[in-house]
């Protein structure tokens, strides 16, 4: 496989995506209202209550911390559904894929375009509502809550590996879609499961300590592995050339 060659897929897709203003609203109104406006909502909860306790803000701030791995797996779905069904309807896609390129090669940088300008928006907010969050806290709490392994873990290991399922999941529904808005919509449902967890760290169900990330890792890895079998499968250079175009 030639980094190369997917590097010049990735780049001309990156350029695509900025375009568009669809993926450029994605890209920063949910990383901006995640990192200011929960922020607000512990200062907006705290004033409402007299106060919230140095008990309570913990495991809130850690609930919070989870929008970041939701956002992992909505963000790319933007993009990753629009890389293929978009190429098709811009009538782009059968000189691309009779060019001097191998499949791995082209899967490779379509994944890359999809995962690089999501992540790095979830980084970029993560800072952000980690000193908005300091700041509302500190005098509650004493210390500097964040950065902690909670949120590390979320950052490091979750964001990345919930990313590149998201991409292979709508690599696998772009693959049967003709429409862009549908892939995308069809992209969602990865994040359901994400969202459950969240619902239940919020009744108090789960703890979203290190422990519980970690299990949560493992199974988003494992769906990783599967899916990407599964994507390298259905994306089939013969059968889309004679199906799709």
């Amino acid at each position: 496989m030639r980094i190369s060659k997917a590097w010049i897929v990735a780049t001309k897709d990156m350029r695509v995506f900025l375009r568009r203003k669809s993926a450029n609203y994605s890209l920063v109104l949910f990383p901006l209202i995640v990192s200011v406006g929960l922020p607000l909502v512990l200062r907006f909860v705290g004033a409402r209550q007299g106060g919230l306790s140095s008990t309570r803000l913990p495991i809130l701030m850690n609930s919070f911390s989870f929008f970041f791995l939701i956002g992992a797996a909505l963000l790319p779905t933007v993009l990753a559904s629009y890389s293929l069904v978009g190429e098709k309807i811009e009538k782009s896609l059968e000189p691309l894929l009779a060019a001097p390129i191998t499949d791995s090669e082209l899967l490779l940088g379509k994944s890359i375009a999809a995962f690089i300008p999501p992540v790095g928006a979830i980084y970029i907010s993560s800072i952000v509502f980690m000193v908005l969050a300091n700041l509302v806290t500190h005098n509650t709490l004493g210390y500097l809550y964040f950065p902690n392994w909670a949120i590390g873990l979320i950052l490091l290991l979750l964001t990345p590996l919930s990313a590149i399922l998201s991409i292979e999941w709508c690599v696998i529904v772009s693959s049967r879609a003709s429409d862009a808005r549908a892939a995308q919509m069809q992209g969602l449902f990865i994040a359901l499961p994400l969202l459950a967890i969240y619902v239940a760290s919020e009744v108090g169900a789960i703890s979203l300590n290190t422990s519980t990330l970690l299990i949560i890792s493992a199974v988003i890895l494992v769906a990783d592995i599967i899916l990407f079998f599964l994507s390298t499968k259905t994306f089939q250079r013969e059968e889309i050339l004679t199906k799709w175009t």
